[in-house]
């Protein structure tokens, strides 16, 4: 179990590492309360005793190509854990499209590591990957989607999620660049929103990150 800051309580099965023993080093990215009281983020250890602000600095002079967005006209529970995979797969930035608040808990603190955006509409995500320069690939079970098993993903890019249930809305689909299916062979009609992110992140990864 994790405290809200994403810390293991003391005791057995603690993770990370305790206080910095001896001589504290004298790099500006370690946060000497880290070296003082011990470091049990749920961060790698290559991050261990770093600020939060080293983190991000370090993440973002390595992040991939690829966007993340995804509708929130419901308030989508599976938006932390969306977060979490493009934080995981280093993803550019993830979009949350249409109600601001979102619940953080799946995100597991990773949100402080991850750049999120908010756009009101589609149509303000659009407008803004137009901007960019970045296609809009829609992620959805429907009819004429390309499987993305055998897809060639383009390097820059904005996956693009719709909610739990429905999947991407109408207008989604409709700004959507290229539609992408996910190949199932059982009896439901879909994935999970957050499984089905993972799926897609990962195919962009061994296209362009393996």
């Amino acid at each position: 179990m994790t405290d809200p800051d994403g810390a293991a309580p003391p005791g057995d099965g603690e993770v990370g590492v305790g206080p910095w023993p001896g001589e504290w080093p004298t790099d500006p990215r370690y946060d000497p309360e880290l070296l003082a009281e011990g470091d049990r983020r749920n961060v790698v250890d290559r991050y261990r005793y770093w600020t939060v602000e080293a983190i991000v600095a370090d993440l973002d002079e390595r992040r991939h190509g690829f966007h993340v967005a995804i509708e929130n006209w419901q308030h989508d529970f599976n938006i932390g854990s969306i977060v979490r995979t493009a934080n995981a797969f280093l993803a550019a930035e993830v979009h949350v499209v249409g109600k601001r608040r979102w619940n953080r808990r799946g995100a597991m603190v990773t949100d402080r590591y991850q750049h999120v955006r908010h756009h009101e509409s589609v149509d303000d995500l659009v407008a803004w990957a137009q901007d960019a320069g970045l296609p809009l690939l829609g992620i959805d079970n429907v009819e004429g989607a390309e499987p993305i098993e055998s897809a060639t993903l383009p390097e820059r890019c904005v996956l693009v999620f719709g909610q739990e249930g429905p999947g991407l809305s109408d207008a989604a689909r409709a700004a959507s660049d290229r539609l992408l299916s996910i190949a199932q062979f059982g009896s439901t009609r879909s994935i999970n929103a957050g499984a089905a992110a993972a799926v897609a992140m990962h195919a962009w990864v061994r296209q362009h990150a393996v």
